[in-house]
């Protein structure tokens, strides 16, 4: 079997690295920017920490902030429209999964315009240029798309999350700077959070998964498990803060290469359907899931629970599995996070809309377990 690992050609990280932004733009050769952010980055100033910078270096660029939480293919057809009217040669993602999706998705189309109707990039797209060259400066500690090959967008006339995977689309470089997340709420840093560890959990018992993935994943588990509770409780604790920003973008670094499972599948519809941000459904779902994956799983989960503080001297396989699941839910309810779909507005009416997009969902063959729709269905109504 052959492996492949694709990584960013660079990346920095730690509290302030974003002034590492103008040398790395210099060292390139790039002459403009376009910035792809949300109007609420703009709104707290966190996308002027990062526009200050390029602004003291007389670094020209242009704002593109027509982000949604949930980007969209008209979020991404107007970025490209406005990348052509910028003048700009580079891309300068700031923001969470959505902006740096967003900045994906335009800078392919720009390289590749035979796909401008967004929806064809869906699945593995054949695509035969890279991308605009892609700056990445995360906000949030949860995505990892600054490192992955991967970004999610929705389809709005079939209201469905189309998950786009193409080597092309790789940040050149990833800027992973704590300091711009310090103003993150609670809520989100907790949901962003948990998306991290559902990355980390998901990779780490994959079908594809391997020695080198593994490596990455579990240790995203255990940095996860240490640092998630200070990032949420003490935000500019910058131990917290930066502990996660590493941890997520070490679990991203990983599931890149060797995909997800079923809790993304199911999660995915809870946000096209619904607008339920995507931390939020991965994390409701993930314990349940956990359990529904174990008995395939154990000696993984017996890592799991080590790396989670979990494990006890003397338990056997299926006491450290339960130990694992029980701990990943615990950190969930501790963090503010929803236990129940009635809670975010879905009903158990809503379940075979989900569960019809989740079984075809591009994640969902890769669970380690074989799920069927009437397996989606039931774990949907064991979180209702």
């Amino acid at each position: 079997m052959v492996n492949r690992f694709i990584l960013n050609e660079v990346s920095y990280f730690g509290p302030g690295s974003r002034k590492e932004l103008p040398g790395v733009i210099n060292r390139l050769g790039f002459k403009k920017a376009m910035i792809v952010t949300d109007k609420g980055l703009i709104q707290y100033g966190v996308a002027k920490m990062v526009s200050d910078v390029l602004d003291e270096a007389g670094i020209p660029y242009e704002i593109y902030s027509e982000v949604k939480p949930n980007p969209t293919v008209t979020n991404v057809q107007m970025g490209v429209e406005a990348f052509k009217k910028s003048g700009a040669d580079c891309l300068v993602a700031i923001g969470g999964g959505s902006a740096m999706d967003t900045a994906k998705g335009i800078g392919i189309i720009i390289t590749n315009p035979e796909f401008a109707d967004v929806v064809s990039l869906e699945g593995v797209a054949p695509t035969k240029h890279k991308s605009v060259p892609i700056i990445a400066l995360p906000t949030t500690a949860g995505t990892a798309a600054e490192t992955t090959i991967n970004y999610v967008i929705i389809d709005e006339e079939k209201q469905k999350k189309m998950v786009c995977v193409d080597p092309n689309d790789i940040p050149c470089c990833s800027i992973v700077d704590a300091e711009l997340m310090y103003s993150l709420p609670k809520g989100t840093t907790a949901a962003t959070g948990l998306d991290a560890l559902t990355h980390a959990i998901e990779g780490y018992i994959t079908k594809a998964a391997w020695e080198m993935s593994d490596m990455f994943e579990i240790e995203a588990i255990r940095m996860i498990n240490k640092y998630l509770r200070t990032a949420v409780f003490e935000p500019t604790n910058p131990v917290g803060r930066n502990g996660m920003a590493v941890a997520q973008y070490i679990a991203g670094m990983a599931f890149s290469n060797v995909g997800l499972g079923v809790v993304h599948g199911m999660a995915h519809p809870m946000g096209s359907l619904f607008d339920i941000p995507h931390g939020v459904a991965n994390a409701l779902l993930l314990p349940t899931i956990m359990e529904f994956n174990a008995p395939v799983c154990l000696d993984k989960y017996v890592e799991i629970a080590k790396a989670m503080d979990a494990y006890r001297e003397g338990m056997t396989k299926e006491e450290a599995a339960e130990a694992a699941c029980k701990a990943v839910r615990d950190l969930a309810i501790e963090v503010g996070i929803p236990q129940h779909l009635t809670e975010i507005g879905i009903k158990e009416e809503d379940i075979p809309a989900l569960a019809e997009q989740a079984i075809t969902d591009v994640c969902t063959p890769g669970n380690p377990r074989e799920v069927t729709k009437e397996d989606i269905i039931a774990l949907y109504k064991k979180v209702l």
